[in-house]
């Protein structure tokens, strides 16, 4: 059964890495598609690093959550447990996450080290979930591990898999609906037990967005911005 309330649409987005304005736009897409119909936004993690504007994402996203904290749901990517570890251990990885994006993120809230990100925003960014089951999908960042149940999915699997994931024909729990592996050709990857919204927006592609009914597994469209 799902747990999708039956009079509203859920829409997941795909990895958004800084790119506020895309964002927005899909947002403002989502709006004027909906029409002031009840909707659930569903984050599949990596807010920032490498695109012009984090600080922006995150304060945007920030916000959401505030004004409907029973309908915006941010899960945690690769990319936000990446800072975090930097925060925690700048000797050890914050190095590594500069160079994994993290640079572009320091320089969007003007500081130079992880430890001088707002501390609000390390607050939201540890409270971030690992993935959200709605009975009949089950959104995460990466993917999961084939040959586990949905609950025995370990935190590093749902931030940071892809093989044997990806190439997997298996028919799953929950359709998966999931980021982190950019498609460059700039449309989802839609197969019949997962479905992957990192369209590259970060890289020249679009941000995209698929919705969601409490009736069926499969979604009912895909905007982007």
């Amino acid at each position: 059964m799902s747990n999708i309330d039956a009079s509203l649409t859920a829409y997941a987005i795909g990895d958004i890495h800084g790119c506020l304005v895309k964002m927005n736009r899909l947002l403002d897409r989502i709006a004027e598609e909906t029409a002031g119909k009840p909707v659930r936004l569903i984050f599949l993690g990596d807010y920032i690093d490498r695109g012009p504007d984090s600080r922006g994402v995150i304060e945007r996203l920030m916000t959401l959550q505030r004004e409907r904290p029973d309908d915006v749901i941010c899960l945690r990517g690769n990319h936000e447990a990446m800072a975090l570890a930097a925060v925690a251990s700048p000797d050890d990885y914050e190095e590594y996450w500069r160079a994994n994006g993290g640079a572009a993120t320091l320089t969007s809230f003007g500081v130079f080290h992880a430890r001088e990100l707002p501390q609000d925003v390390v607050a939201w960014m540890e409270t971030l979930l690992y993935a959200y089951d709605d009975g009949l999908h089950y959104f995460v960042h990466a993917g999961i591990d084939p040959s586990k149940p949905l609950t025995e999915q370990t935190e590093h699997d749902r931030i940071w898999i892809r093989e044997p994931f990806l190439s997997s024909k298996a028919s799953f729990e929950r359709l998966i609906v999931h980021g982190h592996t950019p498609q460059m050709t700039a449309k989802p990857d839609v197969r019949s037990n997962r479905i992957n919204l990192d369209t590259g927006a970060v890289y020249g592609g679009p941000l995209t967005a698929a919705a969601f009914t409490a009736d069926r597994r499969e979604p009912i469209a895909f905007l982007t911005d």
